[in-house]
């Protein structure tokens, strides 16, 4: 595959059956960079655009791998990472918001990006031969990338992954610039939102609680303040770099309602950020100046069916069942071999039904609240979402790649778990889209 052609979906992992990944002992991560995180670019600041800040986290994670420009030759580049994406391409701003003069006349560099504009402004990225067009978001990228490598399609790989917000109408492209919802939408997207708390996970999070008798502020505030918590010990998270202070329960308890019995809290904040992760082969790895953290599987997509408009909590629950067996039978563990769990947070009604479908710490269904009100801190014996997530950070969704990361290599400083950290399962999963990974920092 060469730059600019089109990657087919044989590389995805998603379904059952597949057995243990093929590709394990040939792949590590061996660097990752990310750049500083702001609320929104400003539309002025040229340092600050997507672009910009793109080449900050590449140039980071050479650095960390030591490895030279010259060495990459695969870039997976998500060209549309736009705060509020969901139905169409909301970074898409042009024509009718023109900037500055070239290079740039046009969205390129400032709302999006791609391989061949990285390899156009970064000086050295000139022996790229696998930058397909097609790449999906963050999730499925590092899937992407280590099937890349695990095929030899690529032999060093760069993954870049960015999330750019934008002052104006936070929703602003595909069916959701649209001002009324249509056709199926009218049912399950009356505000014209295409995921997070619309009805389908509003109705299940409260079906969730009436079926196991949970208050959702007590269960829920313990691990919101846990993230945040987290994420300020990030050096470049956004509250870290805005001075915020950590949660309490009253804090949460007393914020603003948004749809019920959610909270300001659950929902995570956009950020203009992007993260870079570097991908090679466990030869090529013995050489690099960290050590080598090795992917065991990565698999995508949640199975199971949703029979109307509305998602009912069994649908979801079986989806998470799903998703879980997909990882284990593919990395050949079982949840008591994971040691560091950072599943993914967009909103935190995703939280306990994903601890509960892969039996982390052998919570079972209903017993997230328990296991929420335990000690979660990384001090403690179970360190839930170790690195903060999105919640804690923003939404950079890098955090949860970044901390497991480090975990293994035992290199988080304040965030170091004080129980064994030798594997990890992290996720970009957003309804049914979901995405693991599962890394170890020992060959298999």
């Amino acid at each position: 595959m060469a730059i600019g052609g089109v990657e087919g979906t044989g590389w995805r992992r998603d379904k059952l059956g597949l057995g243990v990944w093929d590709g394990q002992g040939k792949v590590a991560i061996v660097g990752w960079g990310n750049s500083p995180v702001d609320r929104r670019w400003d539309g002025v600041s040229m340092d600050k655009t997507y672009g910009a800040y793109a080449l900050i986290a590449i140039k980071q994670a050479l650095e960390d791998a030591g490895v030279k420009p010259e060495e990459v030759d695969g870039i997976l580049a998500c060209p549309e990472t736009g705060a509020g994406a969901t139905g169409g391409a909301s970074s898409d701003w042009g024509p009718s918001r023109p900037y500055f003069d070239a290079p740039y006349d046009s969205e390129w560099g400032l709302s999006r990006i791609n391989a061949q504009w990285l390899i156009e402004q970064m000086p050295g990225l000139s022996n790229v031969q696998y930058a397909p067009d097609n790449v999906p978001a963050i999730g499925e990228q590092m899937g992407m990338a280590s099937q890349a490598v695990a095929e030899g399609k690529t032999q060093v790989c760069l993954v870049v992954y960015g999330m750019n917000n934008f002052e104006g109408r936070y929703r602003h492209g595909g069916d959701n610039a649209s001002p009324y919802a249509a056709g199926n939408r009218q049912w399950n997207a009356p505000w014209s939102s295409g995921d997070g708390l619309q009805l389908t996970g509003a109705i299940t999070l409260q079906q969730y609680c009436h079926r196991y008798g949970v208050d959702w502020d007590e269960m829920m505030g313990p691990v919101i303040i846990n993230e945040h918590r987290n994420g300020l010990m990030h050096d470049w998270g956004f509250y870290s770099l805005h001075g915020a202070s950590g949660l309490t329960q009253d804090d949460y308890a007393n914020a603003r309602p948004v749809l019920w019995p959610c909270r300001i809290w659950d929902c995570d904040r956009p950020v203009n950020a992007v993260g870079a992760f570097l991908f090679t082969t466990t030869e090529r790895a013995k050489d690099m100046k960290q050590k080598p953290v090795y992917v065991l599987n990565h698999n995508q997509g949640m199975g199971g069916t949703v029979r109307s408009t509305q998602e009912t909590l069994d649908e979801s629950e079986a989806a998470r069942d799903h998703v879980a067996q997909m990882s284990y039978e593919g990395s050949g563990l079982t949840a008591k071999d994971i040691d560091v769990f950072n599943p993914y947070d967009g909103y935190s009604f995703f939280l306990p039904l994903t601890l509960e479908g892969f039996g982390w710490h052998g919570v079972g269904r209903g017993e997230s609240s328990d296991f929420f009100n335990g000690d979660i801190s990384v001090e403690g014996p179970h360190p839930f979402v170790s690195g903060g997530g999105n919640l804690g950070v923003g939404r950079t969704r890098t955090a949860m790649y970044i901390d497991s990361i480090q975990q293994l290599r035992g290199t988080a400083g304040k965030r170091q778990v004080n129980v064994k950290a030798e594997t990890a399962i992290c996720a970009f999963a957003p309804a049914r889209s979901a995405a693991y990974l599962t890394l170890s920092n020992a060959l298999p």
